[in-house]
């Protein structure tokens, strides 16, 4: 027995694995060791936090039960890299106040802001490129919901703006009742943007240590002991788990779920892309969303279900993926929205689609990541910037906002 349950987070044919880099191997510990800060999970929040941490001058060792980086469920993301959450400001606001809803929606863009900048000051490509989005009406909000959404992001300095049936038509040839354009969102190559941070890490001096399963841990005054399934202990003052939708034992219950989701992705078609190239998805439950690739295919998803079997989620790629192609089609005619990818993954969602980051109640110095929802890189980047506050024994504003209940 683990500390998470193993479960297989993707299946099928993502398009990252089409030109993915060089897989990133970790070497097995052959005895116990010491280190300021471990990480627990070689995904994107893993990788950055390392990043991050060995930066600011900690020795970092990084512990992967799988054999190498980037097998979990950061492969099967289609990295709409939003500051949206799921669940609409306006939302958001009745269920915690208003006020501390327009910090978690701040706090979500400048974590979009701070990932392209770090990302280009590190000089990782991974096809990052800022792109506006489109939030379509659907059973969520209607065209007058939108409207009052646009003002309330418009009153906290958030770019966006309310575009009516016409505009719509107009702007992007999409037959909707209305639409929020909103700007300074972005989209990268997931597996290109980790290994990126990864090997950043790894290069300014943090270890990489794959497999080793972590089954147990011991909390002491001096520090935290992790027990891995071959018998290696490793020392540490503080450790970090970044285990993804492997949801650890260890963590209060925030009445998260893990959903099932899929994905396709089209022929390279450059020329029959919508203006801009916005990200797209929908003001819905379940929503669709889309974006296009640096060579021109359009990625779309969606159809979530709510379950985590996987051979259940697995036996309905070819389903699902037939009614993505057909939404697709039905929004934009002129495409070929045949698959040439298709792909299944599973993710935690929350109830109000925020994260939770932060101090593991009763575990002094250990801190969790669970980055729910649709905004996981993004969130990514954010826990990044908690913990590594937390680590130097910082509190930032925002900490209380996303720590574990």
């Amino acid at each position: 027995m683990g500390l998470t349950p193993k479960r297989d987070l993707r299946d099928g044919h993502a398009i990252w694995a089409a030109n993915a880099p060089p897989a990133i191997l970790g070497t097995r510990l052959q005895r116990s060791t010491r280190t300021d800060v471990v990480v627990v999970g070689a995904g994107i929040s893993g990788a950055i936090i390392a990043q991050s941490l060995t930066q600011a001058g900690k020795r970092v060792l990084v512990v992967e039960r799988r054999r190498a980086a980037l097998l979990g469920s950061t492969a099967a993301s289609t990295a709409l890299l939003q500051f949206e959450l799921d669940t609409p400001l306006i939302k958001l606001g009745a269920a915690i106040g208003l006020r501390k809803a327009q910090r978690v929606w701040i706090a979500s863009r400048d974590a979009v802001n701070e990932l392209r900048t770090r990302s280009h000051r590190l000089g990782i490509a991974a096809h990052f490129t800022t792109r506006p989005s489109l939030y379509l009406a659907g059973n969520v909000l209607d065209a007058r919901g939108l409207k009052h959404e646009a003002a309330q992001r418009q009153r906290i300095g958030l770019a966006s703006e309310y575009l009516d049936r016409q505009a719509l038509r107009h702007h992007f040839g999409i037959m909707r009742a209305a639409a929020l354009l909103n700007h300074g969102n972005a989209e990268a190559n997931p597996v290109e943007l980790a290994a990126g941070y990864l090997r950043h890490a790894i290069n300014a001096g943090a270890r990489f240590y794959a497999p080793h399963d972590i089954v147990d841990i011991d909390c002491g005054r001096r520090g935290t002991t992790l027990l891995s399934a071959d018998g290696i202990h490793i020392h540490a003052r503080h450790v970090i788990f970044c285990t993804g939708y492997e949801l650890l034992k260890i963590v209060p219950a925030s009445h998260h779920s893990i959903q099932s989701t899929w994905a396709i992705a089209t022929r390279a078609q450059p020329r029959a892309l919508w203006p801009q190239q916005a990200l797209i998805w929908e003001a819905s439950e379940p929503y669709l969303y889309l974006r296009s690739t640096a060579d021109g295919r359009v990625i779309c998803g969606g159809e979530d279900e709510e379950f985590s079997d996987a051979e259940k989620r697995d036996a309905l790629i070819a389903r699902k993926s037939q009614r993505i192609e057909h939404k697709l089609q039905r929004l934009f005619p002129a495409l070929d929205a045949r698959a040439v990818y298709s792909w299944a993954g599973s993710f935690g969602a929350s109830p109000r689609g925020m994260p939770s980051i932060g101090s593991i109640p009763g575990y002094p110095r250990c801190y969790a990541v669970m980055g729910y929802g649709g905004n996981g890189i993004t969130f990514s980047m954010l826990a990044s910037r908690l913990i590594t506050a937390a680590v130097f024994g910082r509190t930032l504003p925002e900490t209380k906002l996303f720590a574990f209940q």
